[in-house]
């Protein structure tokens, strides 16, 4: 009898194609990465590849991507664009800060707007905002994702 014990992973977790995606193209952003080193030839690189990633994102997200970039980059000019999974996302000194997930890209039924534990959300009640689903940016949203970036850089 072999002392190897046969193991039943039907119940363990699996990831999606998307997800494995996801992951092949966070290892490409790495190696992309430690090529490019530091410096602005860098930051204008990442930015370019923001750019590019989002003119690939389906309609109608494309415009949610875009106006969430513009918003972003307005509300806090000191984060820096680079790509975090695939998707947009806005850095300080290299650590993302808030990210954007478009929800066809993901086969999801809405977009996400996100902060990472780099975010400065934290408030007293013990209960702060991480992810936002999007479907639309209309002017109510557009303050409230702006002061929550503003907030998120401190």
């Amino acid at each position: 009898m072999s002392s190897e014990r046969s193991k039943d992973t039907s119940s363990e977790p699996t990831l999606s194609d998307e997800e494995r995606a996801a992951l092949k193209e966070r290892v490409t952003e790495r190696k992309r990465e430690a090529r490019r080193g530091r410096g602005a030839n860098k930051a204008e690189a990442d930015a370019q590849d923001v750019r590019a990633r989002i003119a690939e994102v389906p309609e109608p997200d494309r415009l949610l991507a875009e106006r969430v970039h513009a918003l972003v980059t307005a509300a806090a000019p000191d984060l820096a664009p680079k790509l975090w999974y695939g998707q947009p996302a806005w850095a300080r000194k290299g650590k993302v800060v808030c990210y954007f997930r478009s929800g066809r890209m993901d086969k999801e039924r809405y977009s996400t707007f996100g902060f990472s534990e780099q975010a400065r959300l934290d408030d007293d009640s013990g209960l702060w905002p991480t992810a936002f689903a999007l479907t639309e940016l209309g002017e109510e949203a557009e303050e409230r994702l702006t002061a929550l970036v503003k907030q998120a850089v401190g």
